[in-house]
């Protein structure tokens, strides 16, 4: 199956904003409405929504530097994929660039940013919870948290696989990459 821009816009706009509802949502057959205080339902059918637990979220990188878990799909390989980033304050990426479009929204905290090729945080901008963007395929950025924050950036990718990230150099040309082990 094809993917268009405006599906994997669709799957990072629900992914980030959740199954919100809202209090105009009318109850069948005039049903009650719970509260937090009222015991908690079971746990809904696998086949129906399959749900995973935070504990079971699959997280690489180093904790306190930044990490990545995997929501669905995978990057590396083709289709369309979710990953979670958070970038914990005092670090960011180097200059680069993707082959793919992702679009990112962010969750929590304050995600940093730079179009410029040469790495200096002052030329940081920040996006706040709640920002929408989208990581133009073969433009140079890059990103993290600035220090001094009092928590992680953490935001949502969507995008379709496989996807490179190539390292640039100060004038945006590819850094040659360095031969496999």
């Amino acid at each position: 199956m094809r993917f268009t821009k405006m599906m994997i816009l669709s799957a990072a706009i629900a992914a980030a904003a959740g199954a919100a509802v809202t209090d105009s949502v009318v109850h069948a057959q005039g049903a009650a409405k719970a509260t937090v205080t009222d015991p908690v339902g079971p746990l809904p059918d696998p086949s129906h929504i399959p749900v995973v637990l935070p504990k079971d979220i699959k997280w690489t990188g180093t904790e306190g530097v930044m990490q990545q878990g995997t929501l669905f799909g995978d990057p590396g390989q083709p289709g369309l994929y979710g990953i979670v980033i958070k970038w914990y304050p005092g670090h960011f990426s180097q200059p680069h660039f993707h082959d793919q479009e992702r679009y990112a929204y962010v969750i929590s905290g304050t995600w940093w940013v730079s179009t410029t090729n040469v790495y200096d945080e002052k030329t940081t901008y920040p996006a706040h919870a709640g920002t929408f963007a989208i990581d133009k395929a073969n433009t140079v950025h890059w990103d993290g948290a600035r220090t001094g924050e009092t928590e992680p950036a953490v935001l949502v990718l969507v995008g379709m696989g496989p996807v490179k990230t190539i390292q640039v150099d100060e004038n945006g040309k590819p850094r040659p990459t360095p031969p496999a082990r």
